[in-house]
């Protein structure tokens, strides 16, 4: 320990990322967090370590892969969360910063997913819509579970049931699932007038699926997307989405990381929520029950 680093600290953070998709950090979202995490953690002098279950040849779990490379903190992003290394890093005592998930013993950034959902399902309503489904994302992390509880006490809090098989369990970033899945709700004698999509990109299926069915968009079926990425707004029409603020969410998550390194008797782990935003786009539009 120098005087110039009197804290010893080797200045790296490790970052555990793996997102179901397989598109990595070509992923907008992902991307817009890994990148605004990378500016901040270099702006306080932090280097950036990937990190996977192997060390050349041999498999190593992430709190032994930490302490090899000397790491001062780790970063959880869009994993599987029942993942018990995952737990297991956050409460080694290294300190943690997970994306979208609480960890007992790590700080954690979330998006608003809940407000998120509501803002969808209140709109929608406020443009006429009462039949609403929703082809949520894989039913194995906090995301996915908050924005089902939501949809559901949303849709409850205006007085309107969700019939069954109105809640679809797909896969986010995934037209090959998305796509038959809007095809089967649309032929439904009871077919939604809006469905709500797990994410952006699913929209350009969910529109394909609707010319299939000789539907047009918004005047006989309306869609709403999530994440806010721009390719989805430059279409015509524009999809009605909630924004995500990755931007935010890395700096957060480094800032807070970097705090709980430097300053470990004055932080706490804690949880801070980002909010989001409601884009009106055109592929809501007015809906009159009786025509449908």
């Amino acid at each position: 320990m120098s005087a110039a680093n009197p804290r010893g600290l080797n200045y790296n953070l490790g970052v555990i990322f793996r997102e179901e998709s397989a598109r990595g950090i070509t992923h907008p979202f992902f991307a817009s967090i890994l990148n605004s995490f990378k500016i901040e953690a270099e702006a306080h002098g932090y280097d950036i370590t990937f990190l996977n279950d192997r060390v050349g040849d041999e498999e190593v779990d992430f709190v032994e892969h930490c302490r090899r490379r000397g790491l001062d903190g780790a970063c959880i992003v869009c994993m599987n969360f029942s993942n018990p290394q995952a737990g297991e890093l956050a409460r080694s005592g290294l300190p943690c910063v997970s994306i979208d998930y609480s960890y007992e013993g790590a700080a954690c950034v979330m998006s608003d997913n809940a407000g998120g959902v509501r803002m969808l399902v209140d709109y929608a309503v406020s443009m006429g819509h009462q039949r609403i489904a929703f082809i949520h994302g894989q039913d194995n992390s906090e995301v996915t579970h908050t924005r089902i509880t939501q949809f559901c006490e949303a849709m409850e809090a205006h007085g309107l049931k969700v019939p069954e098989g109105y809640l679809v369990e797909g896969n986010y970033d995934d037209s090959e699932v998305t796509g038959p899945l809007v095809e089967q709700l649309l032929s439904r004698k009871d077919r939604p007038t809006c469905i709500l999509l797990p994410d952006d990109v699913s929209y350009i299926c969910a529109q394909d699926a609707a010319r299939r069915c000789e539907l047009r968009v918004p005047a006989d079926v309306s869609f709403a997307g999530y994440d806010g990425i721009r390719v989805t707004q430059l279409m015509n029409p524009k999809l009605t989405t909630i924004r995500q603020d990755g931007e935010t969410m890395g700096r957060e998550a480094a800032a807070r990381l970097i705090r709980r390194i430097e300053q470990p008797d004055s932080t706490d782990a804690g949880s801070f929520t980002v909010p989001v935003q409601l884009i009106k786009g055109g592929t809501i539009g007015w809906c009159n029950e009786w025509s449908f």
